[in-house]
């Protein structure tokens, strides 16, 4: 049919990473101590614009491979409740409310403009739900949870995202969530997003997950491959990280999966596509862009202005008025 290859694995949580140079910025744990939402969105912004860039390299160079597409899974909008877990530094920290809106700044700032003719980017909400360490046993774990607490703590910056920001992608966690891996929760992605927030998105697997599904030592909740991705795309995980969805045919074949369910993920990923400009190339309000902008003077002094902003006085010791 003509539809090129794409990989959706793109990652920019302070900056466009695993793809050449780029601009760093600050870690987001340190961007949430500046508690400037126009400047979290000035700085995403700079990075969609390098990201733009570097997709463009990568077309005119014949092919775009992994970390050069628009499709970018940040931001991390976990609670970081504990901080003897290891990947708190990617968070907007402990606080709902905070985390809520900073992350709009980080999609608005990645998916540009909502009016124009394509999209910029893609912004990922992400792990999808209640994962907030433990990090050695993530693939194994059952989150239980109060539903006042899963309301009030760990669902609300999820849901500014998808009902005021329209984040095109949600990805599912790891662990699983009262009984039911993530990816596979009625509850979370029927109940909660596609029902009460109405969310008409992507939902995508980390890298991996659906294997832990079946896979010893994890959850223990699917027997084989087979039943495992039945029960992610018939819950409406639309996209996999990993290898597992090459055993779709399959399922389908055994009659554990409904070819429906496959079109209606394949028609969700095909028209983001389409929204992005990505299978047809066409003009995009980035294409002027110019290379030297990529870690260029401009972006690194906003790097700069960033990372003066995120310094906190703990404690005034007399040395200050």
């Amino acid at each position: 049919l003509g539809i090129p290859e794409y990989n959706w694995w793109n990652e920019a949580l302070h900056g466009v990473a695993r793809n050449g140079k780029a601009t760093v910025f600050p870690m987001p744990i340190a961007m949430a101590a500046s508690f400037d939402e126009p400047l979290v969105n000035e700085v995403f912004t700079a990075v969609s614009d390098e990201a733009r860039v570097k997709n463009r390299q990568a077309i005119e160079s014949g092919h775009v491979g992994q970390y050069q597409g628009l499709t970018f899974w940040t931001p991390n909008i976990n609670i970081f409740r504990d901080p003897r877990w290891g990947r708190g530094m990617e968070t907007y920290g402990e606080d709902p409310y905070l985390t809520g809106q900073l992350g709009m700044a980080v999609v608005r700032g990645l998916q540009g403009p909502s009016d124009a003719p394509v999209l910029k980017a893609h912004a990922c909400a992400k792990h999808f739900a209640v994962h907030s360490g433990p990090e050695w046993n993530r693939h194994s774990f059952n989150a239980e949870v109060s539903e006042r607490d899963l309301r009030e703590t760990y669902l609300p910056a999820f849901k500014d995202l998808v009902t005021k920001a329209d984040v095109k992608e949600v990805m599912i966690a790891y662990n699983r969530f009262r009984g039911d891996p993530c990816g596979a929760s009625d509850y979370l992605v029927n109940t909660i997003l596609r029902g009460e927030w109405g969310y008409k998105g992507l939902v995508v697997s980390d890298c991996w997950a659906i294997c832990n599904f079946f896979e010893e030592g994890c959850h223990g909740y699917s027997p084989d491959v087979q039943h495992a991705v039945a029960s992610a795309v018939h819950t409406g995980t639309d996209l996999n990280c990993g290898s597992s969805y090459v055993h779709i045919p399959e399922a389908v074949r055994e009659g554990l999966l409904d070819e429906a369910d496959v079109d209606r993920s394949l028609v969700r990923l095909l028209a983001e596509r389409i929204r992005l400009g990505e299978m047809t190339h066409n003009t995009a309000p980035w294409d002027h862009l110019k290379d030297e902008i990529v870690e260029g003077d401009e972006n690194r002094a906003l790097s700069r202005k960033m990372a003066s902003e995120t310094m906190v006085l703990l404690k005034n010791s007399g040395v200050l008025p």
